[in-house]
Order: structure tokens, then sequence, then C-alpha cells
């Protein structure tokens, strides 16, 4: 048997085992505030998150697979190919057993810094080695990453504060809650169903074969998914009637916790469409290698990769996916069914468009950001810094983490060469 077909089998066995990590430790992400804010249970948050991060891994994930897969660095200048091979499985490989150790302790870190970290590690290795040059690493796409892993935090906290303001002040503290909500939320369904329906059109149909749409006819139909998603909430919401006893405001909080579970789903489509690539895009490269003799970065994802990292997810999700829910949804701060839906809204709204634009940012720091958004609204006393600085030191530690695992792994490997 061949030494790379030996990789390949290797490859895909750490691919499956590091997108099992990315379930176990990223469901918290999409599912933590709708748990924790008692919208939904765990068993169901389960179910959910592992139907939709397929789906978005299946729709969406070969974006920032192919970002992952060779522009970190430039493929062409190994020597020997077979070294990608050895350091794409020491980066799948390094990175899930540091995974798995934060979530046994409950922490939610970025599988993508991780992977990137991993990559990174060995490509300097393999440079310092003389199997490439130093002037082959993508110094300009790892500053974009890097850039986007700063941002994504932010824009999460960002995009939640805004929605969770417009939330309080509109309807809240509106005159009239109950008529308010019922003329808002509509127009958050809509907008959730525009990106979902634009992130799936829009070259994510091309993922499995089919036809890939032009922007406008792809706006134009999402769009229209918009308006009918709109049209049917607001005839649903006006269904839902005051129990008695039930206050304006406890039945606005009731009304979001639907609401808050249709941003679950939005939030577990857009982990699949990002963190998927974690898993595959490495293995994707081993599999270009072992089929062509080089890695072709513009090549198409392969269709059973993309489903390979969708199923490692689901039972990675249905398997170890509680150990981190608790830390992103009842631990940061205070979460109620508003206050869950602005925080996902927002974490999911930033991770889609990063996906989009093929950046694989951390779905954990907008989830966390997002958390942490609308505790600022209450004002920092109501946010557990304690909880937050261990979060953020594991986050520190991620990339030189997986990073050292990797190169320790890929020198022992390029003995066999």
């Amino acid at each position: 048997m061949e030494l790379i077909t030996i990789f390949l089998i290797l490859a895909i066995l750490a691919s499956l085992y590091m997108a099992w990590t990315i379930g176990a430790n990223d469901v918290a992400n999409a599912m933590g505030t709708s748990v924790g804010s008692g919208a939904i249970s765990l068993k169901k948050a389960v179910i959910i998150a592992g139907i939709f991060d397929f789906l978005g891994a299946l729709l969406v994930g070969g974006n920032v697979s192919a970002t992952i897969k060779g522009e970190i660095f430039d493929p062409s200048s190994f020597s020997n190919q077979n070294y990608i091979a050895i350091g794409m499985f020491a980066a799948l490989l390094g990175t899930a057993l540091f995974i798995t150790l934060a979530t046994y302790l409950n922490l939610p870190v970025s599988t993508s810094h991780g992977i990137v970290g991993g990559i990174v590690g060995f490509s300097i290795t393999s440079a310092f080695q003389g199997h490439m040059s130093f002037s082959a690493i993508n110094y300009q796409k790892i500053i974009e990453i890097v850039i986007s892993w700063l941002v994504s935090p932010v824009a999460g906290g960002v995009f939640a504060f805004i929605t969770f303001f417009i939330v309080r002040k509109y309807i809240f503290h509106s005159d009239n809650p109950k008529k308010a909500i019922k003329n808002i939320v509509p127009i958050f369904v809509a907008v959730v169903f525009f990106i979902l329906a634009l992130s799936v059109i829009y070259k994510g149909l091309k993922n499995i074969g089919l036809y890939e749409l032009d922007i406008i006819t792809a706006l134009e139909i999402a769009l229209i998914a918009g308006i009918i998603s709109w049209l049917l909430s607001m005839v649903l919401v006006r269904m839902i009637k005051q129990r008695k006893g039930e206050s304006e405001n406890d039945l606005v909080d009731r009304i979001f916790g639907y609401l808050l579970i249709l941003t679950a789903c939005y939030i577990a489509f857009a982990h699949g469409a990002n963190d998927v690539a974690n898993a595959i895009g490495p293995l994707a490269a081993v599999f270009s290698i072992s089929k062509q003799g080089f890695v072709d970065p513009s090549s198409s994802i392969p269709l059973w990769v993309l489903l390979l990292g969708g199923f490692a997810i689901i039972i990675g999700i249905s398997t170890w996916g509680y150990k981190v829910i608790e830390t992103v949804g009842s631990k940061i701060t205070n979460i109620t069914p508003s206050r869950g839906f602005a925080a996902t809204f927002g974490a999911a709204t930033s991770v889609l468009i990063c996906s989009k634009l093929g950046l694989p940012v951390s779905t954990s720091h907008c989830a966390v950001g997002g958390v942490i958004g609308v505790g600022f609204i209450k004002g920092a006393g109501a946010i557990d810094f304690k909880v937050v600085r261990k979060i953020a030191l594991s986050w520190i530690i991620t990339i030189p983490a997986a990073a050292l695992l990797t190169v320790i792994i890929y020198m022992l490997l390029c003995l066999l060469l």
C-alpha cells in the first residue's frame, strides 16, 4: 500500500474524530442560550442542532473549506506533496486532542483557531526543515483570518446588543408590548429566512451538484422567501393568546421562546457552514493529493467529504454535546428567551456573513460575544467576568496548544519519509 493511501485512511479517521469534537464542543454555540433560557429541552436542542448543523455543512461548508484546504500556504511550493498529507493529518489529530480536553473541562474553545494554528504550525516547521520556503506561507491570508477572529466576538456582541436594544425599546418599553411584538417579530423572522435562503441558494446549491444561481436571482428568491415567512409569521404570532394570569411581559418572553428556537436553528446552520471546514478542509487536501498528486485549492469539495463531516458532527452533538451548553447558556449572564434570541441572532448573522466571505471565524467567539452583548444592556454587573476570563484564557491557549501538538505529531511522522 502506498504511503499516501495510508495517510488518506488516517486523515479520514482523524477528520471524523475532529468533526466529532466540533459537534461535542460547539453545539453550545447554537443551543446554549435556548437551553439556558428554558425555551427548549436539552434533548430537543441536540436533535435540532444535529439536523441544521448537517444542512449547513452540506450546503455552505465548501466556502470555508477551500480556505483551510490550500490558501494558508502555497501547496505547490512543497518539494514532496506527502509532507502536506502528513501535516494535514497532524493538524487534525493535534487539534482534536486539544478540543477533547477543553470539552472535558466544559470550555467553549474555537475549533477554527485550533485547526488554523495547527496548519500554520506545521507550515513553519516545514519551512525550517527545508521542505518549503517561508515565502510560500500566505501571510496576508493569515492576517485576514486573525482579524476575523478579533472581529467575531465584537461583531457578535454588537449585533446582539443592537438587536436587544431594539427589542427592549420598541417592545418591552412600548405602550402596548403585546401589540408591538406581534408587529416586530415577523420582521425578525423575515430577516432570518432571507439570510438563510440567500446562504443556501447563492453558491450553496453548487456544493450538492445543482445549478449555481447568479447573485441577482439568488437575492430575488431570498427576498420572496423572506416575504412569505413574514406573512406566515404574522398569522402565527397573532394566534398566540395571552394566558390567564400572564403579564404582557411574560407573554412577550413566551413568544420570544418560539423565535429563539428558530434562531437556534439559524446559528446551528451557520455553525455547520463555518466549522465543518475545520474537519474536512485538511481531509480534502489529502484526498486531492491521493487522486491528483498535488493539492488544487480551486477544486470543489467532494460531496462525500461534506457528508462525512456533517454526520460526524451530529454524532459529537448527540454523544457529548451537553458538556459546554451550561457554560454558554447560564454561567456568563442571566438568559431569558428575549435575551437569548438577541444573542443567538447576533452570533449567527456574524458567522454566516463571514462564512460566505470564506473566513473561518470562531462560532464560539461570536456566540459568547453575543451573550456578553445582551448582558451589557443591564450593565457590566450582570456579567460574570470570572467565567468570561476563564473562557478568554482558553481562547488564548488554543492556538499555541494545537500548534504544539501538531508540530510534535508532524515531526515524528516525517521520520517515515
